[in-house]
């Protein structure tokens, strides 16, 4: 079975608590979803701790890229000269 996407399994656990909700759902049935939803919840938290690390590391690059002094020498005079 193919990974679903964050957002395709998000929805899924969506539907599930709507079922869980609904009074007609029967205890075994719950259980099932339950279950289900249990293992949604997990996947989608380690997707989002990959994403939070992630961006965090790409905001201490940034923040490095931003305080290297920039180099005068280089950069063009009012004519477009170096």
């Amino acid at each position: 079975m193919p990974k679903l996407s964050f957002e395709r399994q998000l929805s899924r656990l969506e539907e599930i608590v709507e079922k869980l909700e609904e009074e007609q759902t029967d205890l075994d049935a719950s259980v099932k979803l339950f279950e289900e939803g249990i293992a949604l919840s997990n996947e989608l938290a380690q997707k989002l701790e990959i994403v939070k690390f992630k961006v965090n590391e790409l905001k201490k690059k940034g923040a490095e890229l931003m305080t290297v002094p920039f180099d005068t020498e280089l950069a063009e005079d009012e004519n477009g000269e170096n």
